[in-house]
């Protein structure tokens, strides 16, 4: 189990106030490969600042000073998207209910058995690797996207839109082999082949067409 060196290479934060616990889930981590931080409280894990580092987050619920459902509203509040696994020795439904609904991917009862946790957290870690990827993904769009002229942008919606060179140049009121000329830069910027690929850049990009009206 974990053996993606993508995942390997991911750190798991454990959030727990009970040393003896923090130390065996930092075995059973370790033990297949995974690198781990261990974190007495939820301020501590808070204060650092280097949090985009972790993968996943083993989190108990009840920890001194804010608690661990309040610490999945200070992520949410944080815009923090890191996976969170709650654990807990004392859990009822409400509570289930409250954290899931608050972001926890994952709900385990003290004692947690291995084989659960761990196939928990191999879920968070790749969860994490996609969130991650996808995020680059739009960040190298939108720097694509920032590279592009105003003119450009402009034939970028139209393209977008579905229009034809011709329909573009009377809608900007220019000759359609300047279209053209525009249309091939702005291709080229945007590492584009296709209608289809500016089509899908715009909806990753949340860029809203113009009406064709």
């Amino acid at each position: 189990m974990i053996a993606d060196p993508e995942k390997v290479a991911a750190v798991v934060a454990v959030i727990d106030d009970d040393q003896g616990i923090r130390e065996a889930l930092d075995g059973m981590l370790r033990s297949v490969g995974l690198q781990v931080e261990c974190f007495a409280s939820a301020q501590e894990f808070l204060a650092k600042d280097d949090r985009d580092k972790f993968g996943c987050i083993v989190l108990d619920v009840h920890l001194p000073g804010r608690n661990g459902l309040d610490f999945l509203d200070d992520l949410a509040a944080l815009h923090v998207t890191t996976p969170v696994i709650v654990i807990s020795g004392f859990a009822d439904v409400p509570m289930s209910v409250r954290a899931m609904k608050a972001g926890a991917i994952e709900f385990l009862t003290k004692p947690v058995r291995a084989m659960d946790l761990l196939a928990a957290v191999e879920a968070a870690v790749k969860r994490d690797c996609a969130m991650k990827q996808a995020a680059e993904k739009i960040a190298g769009l939108r720097a694509d996207f920032e590279t592009l002229t105003v003119r450009e942008r402009e034939v970028f919606a139209h393209v977008a839109a579905g229009l034809m060179n011709k329909q573009i140049a009377a809608a900007l009121d220019l000759s359609e082999a300047t279209i053209k000329l525009h249309r091939g830069t702005m291709m080229r910027k945007m590492r584009a082949n296709s209608l289809a690929d500016i089509v899908r850049m715009a909806d990753r990009l949340g860029y809203e067409p113009p009406s064709l009206a």
